[in-house]
């Protein structure tokens, strides 16, 4: 055994205890100290069984993911741990607790029983990073909970709650007492000499075509994903294939995948995610309890209802009575929702808007520890603002704008201690969206800025330390590769075609179905916030201002890009014909553009812009932009974010086609000097986090 992995004597049951903090991970080192646990209960005659357990605050929550990248030469695989533990001689109980993830589930399928606390969830979520699991998961679920459930859990990857665990069959008993729980159970398995193991049992019987329509829906909705289809096709192996000879072609998948782009890709996102969260100092956060939200409009109810979800107490001010009439009623509509859809509790629905107070005057918000503006965005309105709350709240008050692309550092400027004024960009519905762009001005302190990171793991979501420019991090590179599809418009493509070349690529909606989403008058405010799109020795003309010179396109006209119909899109011949006359007039022949020219172009813009960011220290590393993109902006998560795709690209090929788009558009285009330096000195942008 190793140091990770102690075998405790309790009478006549052996504990197999793992203790590898902080989350149990399932290494090398601690795989070959179980073998070597069951090994020695089994070589002792005074053991007549076991118990599989850990210390700390968790069963097994997975594997060490480190280890995927650079897997240990000669190291025993959890497979050989899950062998170990099905032919014991002598019965073994899991104890399952906290997280029974992955890995850890594997081994705790591995055994004759389980059992969990209440608390306690399992599941198998190695999708989520690209992979399945390697050691039996996809057979032995399935002769546990059956061939229907065990597809659900393993293309889901979901923490399946310990009431559900035991319904479904996946543990057989929930107590408090786990360990005492599991040592009873192995003793009566010792008792009446039984050995049950998961591979002995039969799939139970099931509807075969159910189950393949429900397989076909899985790769249908995993959009470009590949490991949910083929962790569900290993599933369909339980059905057809006998256990030894399918747990041989799981394996085979599984190393097939681990050596694969996405799920490089996926793991980067995982360790890119838990890197950008981490404060870049030691200073201690400041406590967290009575924040204030000026604006109730749809980004301030939005933060309002996540700040309220995670137990803070919030107050949120707007102008007038009428103003927060409908703010609350915003808010309201929320909760109303979510009680109908059965997402939340008649309770908690009360519970969360009690937490939520309304006033129309900023001197409530005297005794708030953090106050987010979330107003019109206008300078002079936000630096009225931010002089009026100077004015109001105690000087170690945290005063945050929401902006997505005013200068934080001028609102900084009309607060007597700008060293706690900071950005915290919340994305649009601010309670769903999952990224958090915490922009750093040059004078925040150390504290306020860890406070602002702990905020965002108590209200859930993925922060990205980004500094003060135009459009921050997120809408820099968005404003910059949107251009090159209107590019894409100009030079042959319809809206349509560029769109469904983007979702096929993977991203999650095109930016002309997003532009009918979001309102095109607001898409075309933002997009006069940009330069020049094309040198002016050119011919072209923006696609926009040849709609809206057409009248197509007015201020809230309700006007888009489709027609919409019974909540699907359709293309909109008007518009088809609108362009083909645009075009004809300026003496410009349409001709189909190949998808990967849109999509490579879209990524070329994306990671120079990227590069651009990192020069100028916008960014602390490339990982944090691929956090961004992938968190707020639909780019597939199984590409890695436009930093990691441009790697996998290579290097040399992305700056050829940014020399090629500056060739074409001129100024703003410019190849960035990171990206130049890491071509030539055969780097990438990994190197670089």
């Amino acid at each position: 055994m190793t140091d990770l992995v102690r075998l405790e004597r309790h009478g006549d049951v052996g504990f197999i205890i793992i203790h590898h903090p902080p989350v149990n991970a399932l290494s090398s080192a601690v795989r070959s100290g179980l073998i070597d646990a069951v090994a020695e209960l089994a070589a002792d005659p005074a053991l007549r069984a076991g118990v599989l357990t850990c210390d700390g605050r968790t069963f097994v929550a997975g594997a060490d993911i480190r280890e995927f990248n650079n897997p240990p030469a000669g190291a025993a695989t959890t497979n050989q741990v899950c062998n170990a533990l099905d032919h014991s001689t002598k019965p073994i109980v899991a104890a399952l607790f906290g997280t029974a993830l992955g890995g850890g589930l594997e081994i705790a399928l591995g055994c004759h029983a389980r059992v969990i606390s209440p608390e306690g969830a399992v599941g198998l979520p190695e999708v989520k990073i690209g992979l399945l699991h390697g050691a039996g998961g996809t057979q032995r679920l399935p002769r546990l909970v059956g061939a229907m459930a065990a597809l659900e859990m393993i293309t889901s990857g979901r923490h399946v709650p310990a009431a559900e665990a035991l319904q479904l069959g996946v543990v057989d008993e929930i107590g408090t007492d786990i360990r005492a729980l599991a040592c009873d159970r192995a003793r009566a398995l010792a008792d009446a000499g039984e050995l049950p193991r998961a591979r002995d049992r039969a799939v139970p019987d099931l509807d075969r075509a159910a189950f393949d329509a429900a397989l076909a829906a899985v790769k249908k909705k995993a959009k470009g994903a590949i490991a949910p289809g083929r962790a569900g096709d290993c599933v369909a192996m339980a059905l057809d294939v006998p256990f030894e000879a399918a747990l041989l072609a799981e394996s085979a998948v599984f190393q097939e995948l681990r050596a694969g782009p996405q799920s490089r890709a996926l793991r980067h996102i995982f360790m890119a995610e838990r890197a950008a969260a981490k404060a870049p100092s030691t200073d201690p956060a400041w406590p967290v309890a009575q924040t204030g939200v000026v604006g109730g409009g749809t980004m301030g109810a939005g933060i309002a209802i996540a700040m309220a979800d995670s137990g803070l107490k919030v107050t949120l001010v707007e102008i007038s009575e009428a103003a927060i009439a409908a703010a609350q009623a915003r808010i309201t509509a929320v909760y109303d929702r979510q009680a109908k859809q059965g997402r939340i509790s008649a309770e908690t629905h009360d519970v969360q808007l009690a937490r939520i107070h309304f006033s129309t005057n900023v001197e409530a918000l005297a005794h708030a520890d953090l106050v987010v503006e979330a107003i019109v965005e206008n300078m002079d309105a936000k630096l009225d603002l931010f002089r009026r709350l100077s004015g109001v709240v105690r000087r170690d008050t945290i005063l945050a704008s929401n902006t997505s692309y005013l200068d934080i550092e001028q609102m900084a400027d009309v607060v007597d201690n700008p060293e706690r004024v900071l950005g915290l960009h919340f994305f649009s519905p601010a309670h769903v969206m999952r990224l958090l762009e915490i922009v750093r001005p040059a004078r925040v302190s150390g504290a306020v800025l860890a406070t602002a990171l702990a905020l965002a793991k108590r209200i859930k979501k993925q922060p990205v330390v980004a500094g003060v420019c135009d459009g921050f991090i997120g809408n820099r590179i968005f404003a910059h590769w949107r251009q090159v599809t209107d590019f894409a418009l100009e030079d042959g493509a319809l809206p349509h075609e560029v769109d469904a070349a983007l979702e096929a690529w993977g991203m999650a909606m095109g930016p002309f179905a997003v532009a009918d989403l979001a309102g095109l008058d607001i898409g075309w405010a933002n997009r006069k916030r940009l330069a020049p799109t094309r040198n002016p020795a050119a011919r072209y003309v923006p696609i926009a201002d040849w709609l809206c010179e057409a009248g197509r396109f007015g201020q809230k006209t309700g006007a888009g890009w489709y027609l919409h119909k019974d909540g699907k899109r359709e293309i909109d011949p008007a518009i088809t014909e609108l362009v083909a006359r645009a075009s004809a007039a300026r003496g410009i022949i349409r001709q189909k553009i190949p998808a990967e020219r849109i999509t490579s172009r879209v990524l070329a813009a994306m990671a120079n812009e990227g590069a651009k960011i990192l020069g100028e220290g916008v960014a602390q590393r490339p990982s944090d932009i691929d956090v961004t993109l992938v968190n707020g902006y639909g780019f597939p998560n199984w590409r890695g974010g436009p930093m990691q795709a441009a790697d996998e690209m290579g290097l040399a090929a992305i700056l050829d086609l940014v020399r090629q788009m500056h060739s074409e558009s001129g100024p703003n285009w410019e190849p960035a000097p990171v990206l130049e330096q890491l071509v030539a000195s055969g780097r990438n942008f990994a190197a670089l986090n």
